[in-house]
């Protein structure tokens, strides 16, 4: 898995995609939210629930069902979100939690990704995983391991992030400018 660092930076990303003057706070709030709450899974090791079985870690709360459970759950929690229309917020936390599976199947340890539960437990991996898997635990983070796991997410999801977010931003400034040139 990646870290939940890192989920939560690809979620501000996105959102930066859908960034609009007066949106509230914690729109971005139930982003980082939805991004990181696939990883509480991690619970059903200490219930006895096997890796690989669909509850398991990387099971039903990394795929796209539950990404669309939980978005429009969390649509319904967010309330009226004043300059984001309901859809544009569903789609947000839709694609926030979904990056969760997407960033998992990036990496390199592990069973992979079951994104077609609960109708499918098929566990899947991107072709290419660079991202280093990160230990799961805080203690076991602060680690050489841990280091090689923050090396790798600044690289495959910081630096991509923050590129999203600069290229997202870039643009909605370039067109309030057109915009107000035109008006």
């Amino acid at each position: 898995m990646a870290s939940l660092f890192s989920h939560a930076a690809a979620a501000l990303a996105i959102g930066a995609c859908f960034a609009r003057p007066g949106v509230p706070k914690r729109v971005w709030a139930f982003g980082v939210l939805a991004a990181m709450l696939p990883d509480a899974d991690v619970l059903g090791f200490k219930l006895g629930i096997p890796y690989g079985h669909m509850l398991g870690h990387r099971g039903l709360t990394h795929s796209l069902v539950f990404a669309a459970a939980l978005a429009a759950a969390l649509t319904l929690a967010a309330g009226a979100a004043r300059g984001m229309s309901r859809a544009a917020l569903y789609l947000y936390l839709f694609l926030a939690a979904a990056s969760h599976g997407a960033l998992d199947a990036l990496t390199n340890g592990g069973l992979g990704v079951a994104f077609l539960a609960p109708f499918d437990n098929h566990r899947f991996f991107f072709p290419f995983h660079p991202i280093q898997v990160s230990p799961i635990g805080i203690a076991r983070f602060f680690t050489a391991r841990g280091w090689a796991v923050i090396r790798s997410e600044l690289v495959w999801i910081w630096l991509p992030s923050s590129l999203l977010a600069a290229i997202a931003l870039t643009f909605r400034r370039s067109a309030r400018q057109t915009a107000a040139g035109t008006a």
